[in-house]
């Protein structure tokens, strides 16, 4: 079955733009909220959970706006996962969209995972 696209957006009162972009692409960062432990050889990412690895490439990198992954073993050849950051011009607050690809079934799941993740990122970044 192939997988369906969806976005979801969290916004960030007041986060450094340079902070958040910097959890979003280095070992450190994604480390502190998205895995247990991750390395970088050239643009592959190694990502570890428990005794579970798995490899995304970068597809795609604006710095400090977007940065687009695709897992290496991941069999439909649309499906990524990406983190764009937004200025809101409003209020000045910073969001970040996240596209990721799901089986139908599965997208509440998906949702509530990132819910999840999502808020041990704006614990880690002090918000």
């Amino acid at each position: 079955m192939k997988k369906e696209k969806f976005h979801i957006e969290y916004i960030f009162d007041k986060v450094s733009q340079r902070s958040l972009w910097n959890h979003l692409t280095t070992p450190p960062g994604l480390s502190a909220w998205f895995a247990d432990d991750v390395t970088i050889d050239d643009s592959l990412y190694t990502f570890k959970w428990n005794k579970v690895e798995e490899r995304a490439q970068v597809v795609s990198m604006k710095p400090e706006v977007s940065v687009r992954y695709r897992w290496e073993d991941e069999e439909d050849e649309s499906a990524y996962f990406e983190f764009i950051i937004h200025t809101i011009e409003l209020t000045g607050a910073t969001s970040l969209e996240i596209t990721d690809f799901s089986e139908p079934s599965e997208k509440s799941d998906s949702i509530s995972l990132w819910d999840t993740q999502v808020d041990e990122l704006k614990r880690t970044l002090g918000i």
